[in-house]
């Protein structure tokens, strides 16, 4: 299952191999309230064939509208206000106040290589920036290190697309079942992993990938860049160690682990009798999770979603 993103591009390029001539709107500009973040996408034909979204279905509405009316030429790219007034806002159903800017391209042909390299990027789990003119509507492309956020000036659209961020959770328990449904509903990829056959074969969560295997080479193999997360869930330090000495040491975004206060102090002096450097060691999120007195598998799973959440929200705006 990839990101919603990735299927936009994916079936433009479609439509382009199919001799069609898709349309791509992204939002550029959010003002106030708006029901879909900045820069995400829409893909349509003329004839009404979409996917993707920049708002709950009325401004899609409204734009195909325009789109069949002749509205844009397509000669190059334009930018397209909504949310200008009370009534505009009551007709399309925007927040309050809520006002977005779209711009909207009309793809071509040649427009092929940039949406292949762009897939294949993301397939590698790279980050990959588009750069488009909005004299010419020619795209270029560059390898990005990080994840930015999309920025716009009168000369230029520069968009960041990177892979979906994956959790790893160590641990086929009933936690790891609950955060895996949470997980994949907030659009992570979720992997479950442990060396315990009787816990995989007993998984009765959603179907993820189930790795049987030493929780350090899962953790090697399968989480082991920025775009990672992992999370230790077992309770038994066998298996959670090891598996917190290959992630506190790989490029993971994120590692944490399960435990109370007590077990967490014991965690950290185990991991520090291990050697394991300083520096590594203050990467580790534990207790994993936001703080709200959360008991049950479900409370447990939320508050570590919203820990993510936060963190992951906070690095976008700085």
């Amino acid at each position: 299952m990839q990101t919603l993103d990735y299927e936009v591009l994916q079936r433009l390029l479609a439509w382009l191999e199919q001799g069609e001539r898709p349309w791509l709107c992204t939002i550029v500009t959010t003002i106030g309230s708006a029901p879909r973040p900045l820069g995400s996408l829409l893909a349509v034909l003329d004839r009404g064939e979409q996917i993707g979204s920049v708002s709950g279905g009325c401004v899609e509405e409204d734009l195909l509208e325009r789109l069949r009316a002749g509205f844009y030429t397509g000669e190059r790219p334009e930018l397209v206000e909504y949310g200008v007034s009370a009534e505009e806002n009551e007709r399309l159903g925007l927040p309050c106040g809520g006002r977005l800017v779209l711009l909207i391209q009309q793809l071509q042909p040649a427009d092929s290589g940039w949406l292949g390299d762009i897939l294949a990027a993301l397939d590698r789990r790279h980050c990959i920036e588009r750069c488009l003119d909005l004299a010419t509507g020619a795209t270029g492309l560059r390898p990005v290190a990080h994840f930015s956020a999309l920025t716009l000036s009168e000369q230029q659209l520069t968009q960041c697309f990177g892979p979906r961020m994956r959790i790893l959770l160590v641990g086929a328990g009933q936690l790891a079942q609950s955060l895996a449904e949470l997980g994949l509903a907030m659009d992570y990829e979720v992997l479950v992993t442990d060396p315990r056959r009787e816990f995989l074969d007993q998984w009765s969560g959603p179907d993820i990938p189930r790795i049987q295997g030493m929780p350090d080479d899962v953790v090697r193999e399968r989480a082991n860049d920025r775009h990672s997360i992992i999370i230790t869930l077992t309770h038994d330090p066998r298996i959670d160690d090891m598996a917190l000495m290959e992630a506190l040491g790989s490029e993971a975004w994120y590692v944490g682990a399960l435990g109370s206060v007590r077990t967490t102090e014991k965690r950290l002096r185990r991991l520090r009798q291990l050697e394991l450097p300083e520096q590594q060691i203050e990467r580790l999120h534990a207790p994993v999770g936001l703080p709200i007195g959360s008991k049950t598998p479900i409370e447990i799973a939320v508050s570590i979603m919203a820990e993510l959440t936060q963190l992951r929200r906070t690095s976008a705006a700085t």
